[in-house]
């Protein structure tokens, strides 16, 4: 039976915290930043959790589960 293969894209998007929940990046923080608001700009800067109902997918692409 061949390897199972993990999803290169999602290699680099998200990470496991300590805990087992995922961490990933906000979006919308690349380009047009002059007309977000600078609270936008430094809120979008932080890193947050991937929601309950995408958990399973994305675990499925990084091989987890």
């Amino acid at each position: 039976m061949p390897k199972q293969k993990t999803n290169s894209s999602a290699k680099k998007r998200f990470r496991l915290t300590g805990s087992g929940k995922l961490k990933r990046n906000q979006s919308n923080k690349r380009h047009l930043l002059t007309k977000k608001t600078k609270k936008r700009k430094l809120r979008l800067t932080h890193s947050t959790l991937v929601h309950q109902s995408d958990a399973d997918n994305v675990r499925r692409q990084l091989g987890l589960k």
